[in-house]
């Protein structure tokens, strides 16, 4: 029978084959199982940290602050008035400066400067704790099988994503340009998404033994999987779509809801030509396209929840249970943050809110792949 189409989580590097031997992943031991886990989880948390840096540094227009990609000496803040100067003086030449912040103080520019450098600091931190700790796994023989390659996988996921968020700023750099290009950042945060899926779901196979996996496995909710994987996939499409708010700074265009300057669709939606333009440079559009999605994908998710609690296993249900409970406080949020004019502190609790509603999209679907067995007295 031919092999199904892969979704962005399914396992990587990894063969029916592999999967068919139990104890596998358990030959390099108890303790590396553990440490590995807690390795991911450092990751996990610093990537989750990461997403919330950037988007603050996105929201304080702090990301073109630094005109240059230096990936090792540019860890050193400039460390004398001299260097602070020039730094400031390579800042004047963009058009952010001179066409939007002209006449902006030393003290100011100092404050986006920091935004932005720690984000890129932040970045090598996690590049420098990722190769540390492969590292020792690796040269210590700790790796269980087949998981070389998923941890390799991780960080040259990290790697592609120090490029992109580079060609992400060089766009912003270009004679008219006084932010990136939105399709630029929607593509950086959704590889962010996707490198903190992957951690996520490392960890969640880690929890288990293999053998309690495979055996999960074959009481697995074939139906569930299936919709959680729609649903994690429309999810992703939403994230991508608030980004594209987020780089032209659509949220604050139209502060009215459920109506947008008193109508369903925004004025003049396809102003711009060509007309492909409007669908990432248009205020309007741009945040009707992401409060159409954000409905749509509440409806969905609903009805997975309606299908969901039909499942005799515990597990399943109650992950839908918080998948369904998020998506609702994710949407107030959202709908609070357009009315409020986008201020940075909502917008960027609306942020957090997805990374939020992302792990636990993840986790039902985890749910319903290895659904956690129970007696059926438990299950009744």
């Amino acid at each position: 029978m031919a092999d199904k189409p892969r979704s962005i989580f399914e396992d990587v590097g990894t063969t029916e084959k592999q999967v068919a031997t139990p104890g596998a992943i358990d030959r390099g031991g108890q303790g590396a199982r553990g440490a590995i886990r807690a390795w991911l989880f450092v990751l996990f948390g610093l990537v989750a940290v990461m997403i919330v840096v950037g988007g603050l540094t996105r929201l304080t227009d702090s990301g073109l602050s630094i005109t240059e990609w230096k990936p090792v000496t540019g860890a050193l803040p400039p460390m004398s008035a001299e260097a602070w100067d020039l730094e400031f003086e390579k800042y004047k030449q963009i058009p952010e400066y001179t066409e939007q912040n002209i006449g902006m103080t030393m003290e100011e520019f100092k404050v986006i400067y920091w935004w932005e450098w720690g984000h890129r600091q932040l970045g090598r931190v996690i590049g420098l704790v990722w190769a540390i700790g492969f590292a020792y796994f690796a040269i210590r023989r700790q790796i269980p099988t087949g998981w070389t390659q998923k941890l390799l996988f991780i960080g040259a996921l990290g790697g592609l994503q120090g490029a992109i968020g580079w060609w992400m700023v060089s766009s912003g750099l270009k004679p008219g340009m006084l932010d990136v290009a939105s399709y630029r950042l929607a593509i950086h945060l959704g590889l962010a998404f996707v490198i903190f899926g992957f951690i996520a779901w490392y960890i969640m196979q880690l929890s288990r033994r293999e053998a309690d996996l495979l055996q999960a496995r074959r009481s697995g909710d074939a139906k569930m999987w299936s919709m959680s994987t729609g649903l994690m996939h429309f999810a992703f499409l939403q994230i991508l779509l608030g980004a594209l708010v987020a780089g032209i700074d659509a949220g604050r265009a139209y502060p009215d809801w459920p109506l947008m300057a008193g109508g369903f669709f925004p004025p003049e939606p396809f102003g711009l030509t060509p007309v492909w333009r409007n669908f990432f440079e248009d205020a309007g559009l741009v945040q009707f396209m992401h409060r159409m999605a954000g409905y749509l994908l509440f409806i969905y998710a609903v009805v997975v929840w309606r299908m969901a609690s039909k499942s005799a296993n515990t597990s399943i249900r109650f992950s839908f249970n918080l998948v369904l409970a998020m998506m609702f406080l994710q949407m107030v949020i959202g709908i609070v943050t357009v009315m409020y004019y986008a201020p940075w502190n909502i917008a960027i609790v609306h942020q957090i809110g997805a990374i939020v509603l992302w792990v636990l999209i993840l986790r039902a679907r985890f749910m319903s792949r290895y659904p956690i067995p129970e007696k059926i007295a438990g299950a009744a």
